[in-house]
């Protein structure tokens, strides 16, 4: 299927590693122009060179740390005098802290809310203008499976993923008059550095080995393992796409099962 990506201007945002990189691979092969931008330089460049032997496509690249304030003005404003418009965004920031409630401070909730929401908040707004001059202009951004059914130890990015799903919904009713669509996808567990990370970490804490910590975990899962960026990532250019052109203000689980919520 052609999912319609000739010519289309994609800005990526969270691209060097896991889903984001996944994403941006993914719109190179379905010939987007393509943008990738990570608060990471190494990581991004490596990124880069990677899409282009993968793809034939080498996408333009931005260094960014969305969670700063001004960057994401500074980004977007890199992306209107590369194309002067945006057909879509993809925002792939976020992440989660493994803790009990009581063990959290300020800083950690504050911290979290500005990695997972306000990064959100701050990168969209700075792109709207650009996608008001695009074509069908889309939306994408990455919350978790957690937001509809809350995971065990980690309560601050339950509160913030949950808030992207309002933020999605809030959004798609504003901007459908204007013809921007706005949707979010929910990953569940899935095999990225933070999974591998904290594997490691539990790993060495419980003297066991990595893998056995993911098949641990992976039991949860109705599909019984976990799932690949490269799976989201499909889900994620698909809604970025306009054979999507109906879909707006939903919140797309890929999560094996997981989540057993009937919303």
């Amino acid at each position: 299927m052609d999912l319609g990506f000739a010519g289309r201007r994609v800005l990526v945002v969270g691209a060097s590693a896991g889903i984001g990189f996944a994403t941006a691979q993914m719109l190179a092969a379905e010939g987007a122009e393509v943008l990738i931008a990570s608060r990471d330089p190494a990581g991004i460049a490596a990124a880069a060179e990677r899409i282009a032997a993968a793809t034939g496509r080498r996408p333009a690249t931005a260094v960014a740390d969305i969670t700063v304030e001004g960057a994401a003005d500074a980004l977007l404003g890199h992306v209107a005098t590369r194309w002067g418009a945006l057909d879509a965004l993809v925002d792939a920031v976020g992440g989660s802290i493994r803790s009990g409630f009581e063990a959290l401070s300020d800083a950690d909730w504050i911290g979290n809310y500005t990695f997972n929401v306000l990064s959100a908040v701050r990168t969209v707004r700075a792109a709207l203008p650009l996608l008001r001059q695009g074509a069908a202009p889309s939306i994408v951004l990455l919350g978790a499976a957690a937001s509809r059914m809350p995971y065990p130890n980690q309560v601050v990015s339950n509160v913030h993923k949950a808030g992207l799903l309002g933020l999605t919904k809030t959004l798609a009713g504003e901007y459908a008059a204007e013809g921007i669509r706005v949707n979010c996808v929910a990953p569940g567990r899935t095999l990225t550095r933070l999974w591998t990370d904290r594997a490691a970490k539990m790993a060495a804490e419980r003297n066991v080995s990595a893998e056995d910590v993911i098949a641990e975990f992976a039991h949860e899962i109705p599909l019984g393992r976990f799932g690949t960026p490269e799976e989201v990532a499909a889900m994620v250019v698909w809604l970025s796409s306009p054979r999507a052109a109906y879909v707006t203000g939903q919140t797309v689980n890929v999560d094996g099962g997981i989540a057993r919520g009937l919303l």
